[in-house]
């Protein structure tokens, strides 16, 4: 225990402060994250439905959902309330507009008998070995992050949690109205998410990453600053293009 303590400790500072950078950076709830999130939801319902898992597996690659579920754990050791409340509410935001993406497509694209495919019907039955395979995850992924050499295994990672697939398959229990379908997927959901926040803080603890408050402070101010400029960006684009299109008429 001693050694795998000082393991975590002796992590570089600069690999520390990259991490909290890394985590405060590409858990900004902007634009490219929720579009993100999106598609991969989208791309794992239909996946589902398709009864294929390669498809499946190639959502989660590109789900970013990962990265605010540590925020939430890198808030807890920190006891920093902005960056919680900052985590949980983009976390949020990501499952409900996953949720309300998932079941769109099902109730759209969805066909009898594809509801109880192979697929879906395998992530609606939670065991113990869920939680497991999300703490194991989660310290994982907590570690890999802080080792920049290793940053390629973090979609693999990423697979193994499957956060993304249960999410797709509660939204398409709700398109189905089968509550066993919604119930079974939805603790799932919440093994994973526990056992990563769980398993992730407990890691960054060990790496005495609340000594790094101004490293995520200054971060998360950085983040949010640039994404207010994009947003600026964007509205007048098309504040331009509105005048264009009032002054052809």
């Amino acid at each position: 225990m001693n050694s795998l303590l000082a393991r975590f400790q002796a992590i570089s500072d600069n690999d520390k402060s990259a991490l909290v950078r890394k985590l405060m950076e590409n858990g900004t709830p902007n634009f490219d994250f929720f579009y993100l999130t999106g598609l991969s939801v989208i791309m794992a319902t239909l996946g589902l439905l398709l009864d294929s898992a390669s498809i499946i597996i190639g959502s989660m690659l590109i789900a970013p959902l990962m990265y605010p579920i540590l925020g939430v754990a890198l808030g807890l050791v920190m006891s920093n309330g902005k960056i919680l409340k900052r985590s949980f509410s983009t976390l949020l935001k990501a499952l409900g507009i996953g949720l309300i993406l998932s079941c769109a497509a099902a109730f759209f694209f969805g066909q009898e008998g594809m509801y109880h495919s192979f697929e879906i019907l395998n992530r609606t039955e939670p065991t113990y070995l869920h939680l497991l395979v999300a703490v194991a995850a989660g310290a994982a992924v907590a570690f890999a992050l802080a080792q920049p050499e290793w940053s390629e295994a973090i979609p693999g990672i990423a697979i193994s949690v499957a956060l993304i697939p249960p999410l797709a398959t509660i939204g398409i229990g709700i398109a189905a109205l089968d509550f066993a379908i919604i119930k079974g997927s939805s603790v799932i959901l919440l093994l994973n998410l526990l056992g990563i926040i769980g398993s992730a803080a407990a890691s960054f603890m060990m790496m005495n990453l609340y000594q790094k408050q101004h490293v995520a402070q200054g971060a998360m101010e950085k983040a949010d600053k640039k994404m207010e400029q994009e947003t600026k960006a964007v509205e007048t684009m098309v504040e331009k293009q509105e005048e264009r299109a009032s002054s052809n008429t």
